[in-house]
């Protein structure tokens, strides 16, 4: 089996692939089914043998690869996701094939430095950030960030829940010993700030929005059910959410399109209109892949002027866009509560699990083979848990019409006007 490789894979895959399991009877409303989707996207075997040299031949170092290999894949992740989705009685999951020490899917696009933090990478992980030149780079980006982007994007549609699997190491690098699972929801700038860092995404992403990217319910409902068979839980620790992480991206993304298709809904006359088009695919460039995009951006946030051949319909769009700041501020932010309690407001986490429980290592940390006993275990009780939460939790809380809205408290009326 592929998953149990220990060593990097040379060869051309597709990035990413949607790996189907035999599914068992579900314990939860079948109407809930289609709604999950489960991922990885750290736990890829390949790498092209084109990135295994420089753009005049030259081969890269393999034992830096393999090194590099080792430390970054989320051994065993795919091993557990796979259970979920089985005991979930799902078709499947997708998992990335790329793997992640050339590219990382879980950051914003762009090289990572040799001493960056955990929470300061970007896509092209180190070494490769520094072999690689900038056309290889491109095209990596392109032929890789891109395409998993697009079948993400397809995954996911129409999906209530979406569940990323990840492993981590069993220590912090201070020498203590992280938790047997940690469930991650939250990111770091909002946990420091209370708001989303600015310049990142578009500043009409509401920040209220930021404070859980899944009901709590669920979170705890998962805590619960582990914790009571021994399985010791964190919440996002011993880090939080990068900015760049698809459960934000995909946060984040799934707000501006329910935005345009509630604008559309209230002013239908400006479908199809070339300046409000323009707003939209900014503010749904939540991967930063987009050169007009970022072009627009920079136009309405950084003040700078347009190119004096298109000034003219770059007046409509900064109308398009103040008209949709508008129509998200008018009645004290109302369309944003809106969307805040609607019932099928998407959810996204990441799950964290030692890499130690489901994969076993030498004294050096060097991987030896799968571990599945207990990481199978674990899966089945977060795949109960989730059940549970369909099946028992979602409707009782249907049942109190007076319940304050379970995601959160009333959110701020203060507004930021970006223009």
């Amino acid at each position: 089996m592929i998953d149990s490789s220990l060593h990097f894979i040379a060869e051309n895959q597709p990035p990413i692939r949607f790996e189907t399991v035999k599914s068992k009877p579900i314990k939860y409303p079948e109407i809930y089914r289609n709604m999950i989707s489960v991922d990885v996207i750290h736990d890829g075997c390949y790498i092209p043998p084109k990135y295994l040299s420089d753009s005049e031949g030259n081969p890269f170092d393999q034992e830096i690869i393999q090194r590099s290999f080792q430390i970054e894949r989320d051994w065993g992740a795919n091993m557990v996701a796979r259970r979920i989705a089985e005991s979930l009685g799902l078709d499947g999951f997708t998992t990335v094939n790329t793997a992640r020490c050339l590219l990382d899917f879980g950051r914003f696009p762009g090289s990572t430095r040799g001493n960056a933090t955990h929470l300061g990478r970007f896509a092209i992980n180190y070494p490769y950030s520094s072999l690689l030149d900038f056309y290889q780079k491109r095209t990596l980006l392109s032929e890789h960030y891109d395409q998993i982007s697009k079948m993400m994007d397809k995954t996911l549609e129409g999906k209530l829940l979406k569940i990323a699997i990840h492993t981590y190491d069993q220590y912090n690098e201070s020498g203590t010993e992280r938790p047997h699972v940690s469930l991650v929801t939250r990111t770091l700038e909002y946990q420091m700030e209370s708001r989303m860092p600015l310049g990142v995404f578009d500043p009409l992403y509401p920040d209220i929005l930021a404070e859980f990217t899944v009901d709590r319910v669920l979170r705890d409902r998962i805590s619960l059910t582990l914790e009571k068979n021994n399985i010791p839980v964190a919440h996002n620790y011993p880090y939080l959410l990068p900015e760049g992480s698809t459960e934000v991206r995909h946060q984040v993304w799934r707000f501006f399109n329910w935005l345009h298709h509630r604008f559309e809904r209230d002013y239908p006359e400006i479908k199809g209109d070339p300046a409000y088009d323009r707003v939209w695919e900014m503010l749904k460039d939540t991967n930063l892949r987009s050169a007009r995009a970022g072009e627009l951006r920079s136009v309405l946030h950084m003040y700078r002027e347009p190119p004096r051949e298109t000034a003219g319909l770059y007046e409509y769009i900064i109308d398009a866009y103040r008209n949709i700041f508008l129509f998200v501020s008018k009645d004290n932010r109302k369309i944003i509560e809106e969307y805040r309690r609607s019932p099928m407001r998407c959810m996204s986490m990441g799950i964290e699990i030692r890499k130690d429980l489901v994969w076993n290592f030498d004294e050096s940390g060097r991987p030896i083979s799968p571990n599945p006993e207990f990481g199978l275990f674990i899966a089945e009780k977060i795949a109960d848990a989730v059940g549970t939460y369909f099946s028992e939790d979602r409707s009782e809380m249907g049942r109190k019409p007076n319940k304050q809205d379970h995601w959160f408290l009333p959110a701020s009326s203060t507004t930021f006007s970006p223009i």
